[in-house]
């Protein structure tokens, strides 16, 4: 093959049939692989955030428990997340009809995702008392949502707007990767500035 741009059999290349193999999975079995995605994403998230923390080992505890969190939670509540506001708009992407998607997604679904994470970092990952953690949620809380309603309405008017449906999740859990980057670094800067 001239350029020699493709494998010795003339077929598709590993990552093209990993990807058509993903879709088709995606197609097959929607929630599945969405939880799966983003259970995956949690974990390479967290892994930066560890490493970029100046983890010298990767906790594997804290990993898990996050891979399990966007794995049984993040994955699952997107995707019925999606579909309910599809079907409550019907499916409908004009400015109008997004600008109420993004809004209802975010004074419910963002609220109700940060607390549950808080909790559940403080109270399960970290091992915390439940009262600690009730204290160091109601002082952070408000600084995380404020952050995340400046940056998550536009991912949302994103994903509304130019996303097909099947994709919402994943696109959102990459993102959510990369926010769980920020929030990590975030936390690390505010102990070394107490420390």
């Amino acid at each position: 093959m001239a350029g020699g741009g493709g494998d010795a059999g003339g077929g598709d290349s590993l990552p093209r049939r990993a990807w058509k193999q993903y879709l088709l999975q995606l197609q097959l079995h929607p929630l599945r692989t969405k939880m799966i995605t983003a259970g995956c994403l949690a974990g390479v998230s967290d892994s930066v955030a560890q490493k970029l923390s100046g983890y010298q080992t990767i906790e594997k505890r804290r990993l898990l428990l996050k891979m399990m969190f966007g794995f049984a939670h993040g994955g699952p509540f997107g995707h019925f997340l999606h579909k309910v506001l599809d079907y409550i708009f019907k499916g409908k992407k004009d400015s109008r009809t997004v600008a109420k998607k993004v809004l209802l997604e975010q004074i419910t679904s963002s609220p109700w995702n940060n607390l549950l994470f808080l909790f559940y970092y403080g109270y399960v990952v970290e091992k915390r008392p439940f009262n600690e953690v009730k204290a160091r949620v109601r002082k952070q809380y408000p600084s995380v949502q404020l952050s995340a309603w400046m940056f998550w309405p536009i991912v949302g008017w994103i994903n509304h707007q130019y996303v097909p449906l099947q994709f919402r999740v994943i696109v959102h859990s990459f993102v959510a990767c990369c926010w769980g980057i920020f929030l990590n670094l975030r936390a690390r800067a505010a102990s070394l500035k107490q420390a």
